[in-house]
C-alpha cells in the first residue's frame, strides 16, 4: 500500500477525514500494536473510503454499511488483480476497525465477519541456510577487522558492534525486528542468558539466550562504551554520547543489513524476518519439538508455527530425491 499522504502520518491523516478511525486507530496505538499494523490497518480504511466514493458516489457511512457492499469491494479488489494476500490485509483491517465500532456500542451486527475471501496462497517461509547464516552474523565483525577507510570510517566502529550483536540477538532468540529494536537493557540478563520480550498485543515471554549472542552483546557494550541504565534501549540508533539516547529503528537494521548480505553472498533483499524464520527452521531441523518452538517465537495459533514443519519435510523430500538411488 501506497503511504497516505506525504510527510503526514497515518494517524494525521485520518484525524483530517474520519473520526471514527481516528479513535480506533489511536486504540491501537494504545494497546501497542505495531508502528506497521496502524500504518497498514490506516491505509487499508483509507483505501476502501476512496473505492466507496468513486463507486457508490460519497464517503462510506460506516455505521449504516451491509455486507453486500463488502462483497462488491472483494470482486472490485479481484478485478484489480490484487493477490490473495493483500486482499486479506485490507479486510482484516475492515474486520478490527468493526470489532472496534461493536465494543464502542456504535454498531449491532459486524457486516464484514465471515465473508468469503479467496483462498491464500500457501507461501513457505525461506530461512537461511546455517553454513550461511554463519557467514552473516560474521560479516560486521569482519568489516570491524578491515582498517579504517572512506567505506568504514572509524566513527562507524561502535554499529557495527551493535549491528554485530543484534543481529546475533536476534537469531540466537528468535525476535521480530520489532521486538529487538525494542528491548531495555534491564531486559537483557547476561548472567542468566535471557530476554524478556514484549510482543505483539503487550504480550510478554521470556526466552533464552545464546552464548554468542550474549558475548556479542557484552562486546557491544564494552566496545561503544554503552552507558549502563536499566531503562536505556539496548541498542541505540547512534553514538553512547548522543542525546537522547534513541533505540535504534528497525528501517535503519533493515538498511544496514543489505550490506551484510553482500558480504556473506546472499540476496540483498533478505530481511531481519528472515533471520527470525531461520530460527525457527533451524530448530526444527534439530529435533524441538512444535510446542516448545511456538511458545519462544510468541505465536498465539500453533498452525502459525506449523508452517515450519512444512519447511523441514521439503528439505527431508529434497535431500531423500537427491541422494536416494531410487527416489
Amino acid at each position: 500500500m501506497n503511504p497516505a499522504t506525504p510527510n503526514v502520518s497515518p494517524l494525521e491523516f485520518a484525524s483530517k477525514r474520519d473520526p471514527l478511525v481516528q479513535r480506533f486507530l489511536q486504540e491501537l496505538e494504545v494497546r501497542a500494536s505495531s508502528a506497521y499494523t496502524v500504518r497498514n490497518y490506516a491505509h487499508a480504511l483509507r483505501e476502501f473510503a476512496h473505492w466507496h466514493t468513486e463507486t457508490v458516489g460519497g464517503a462510506p457511512d460506516w455505521l449504516s454499511l451491509k455486507r453486500d457492499t463488502f462483497r462488491l469491494y472483494i470482486r472490485a479488489l479481484g478485478r484489480q488483480g490484487l493477490a490473495r494476500s493483500p486482499i486479506h490485509l485490507r479486510f482484516s483491517a475492515l474486520r478490527g476497525f468493526y470489532r472496534f465500532l461493536l465494543r464502542e456500542g456504535l454498531i449491532q451486527a459486524h457486516p464484514v465477519r465471515d465473508l468469503s475471501l479467496p483462498r491464500r496462497e500457501r507461501r513457505l517461509p525461506h530461512f537461511i541456510p546455517a553454513a550461511q547464516m554463519a557467514a552473516l552474523l560474521e560479516a560486521p565483525l569482519r568489516m570491524l577487522a578491515t582498517p579504517p577507510s572512506k567505506d568504514r570510517p572509524e566513527s562507524e566502529a561502535a554499529l557495527l558492534w551493535r549491528d554485530a550483536a543484534i543481529l546475533e540477538v536476534i537469531y540466537s532468540s528468535g525476535l521480530r525486528i520489532s521486538e529487538a529494536c525494542g528491548l531495555r537493557q534491564s531486559d537483557i540478563d547476561l548472567a542468566e542468558r535471557r530476554l524478556r520480550v514484549r510482543g505483539k498485543g503487550r504480550k510478554e515471554r521470556e526466552i533464552p539466550l545464546g552464548r554468542p549472542a550474549a558475548r556479542a552483546m557484552e562486546r557491544y557494550w564494552k566496545e561503544a562504551r554503552i552507558p549502563r541504565s536499566p531503562d536505556a534501549p539496548a541498542f541505540l540508533r547512534g553514538p553512547a554520547d548522543s542525546e537522547p539516547a534513541q533505540p535504534v529503528r528497525p528501517i535503519e537494521i533493515q538498511k544496514r543489513l543489505k550490506r551484510y548480505l553482500l558480504s556473506a553472498g546472499l540476496d540483498r533483499k533478505l530481511t531481519p524476518h528472515k533471520l527470525r524464520h531461520s530460527f525457527a527452521t533451524h530448530l526444527l531441523d534439530r529435533g524441538a519439538d512444535l510446542r516448545s518452538v511456538q511458545e519462544l517465537l510468541g505465536h498465539t495459533r500453533l498452525a502459525s508455527t506449523e508452517i515450519y514443519t512444512h519447511v523441514s519435510a521439503e528439505r527431508l523430500k529434497q535431500a531423500y530425491d537427491a541422494a536416494h538411488p531410487r527416489a
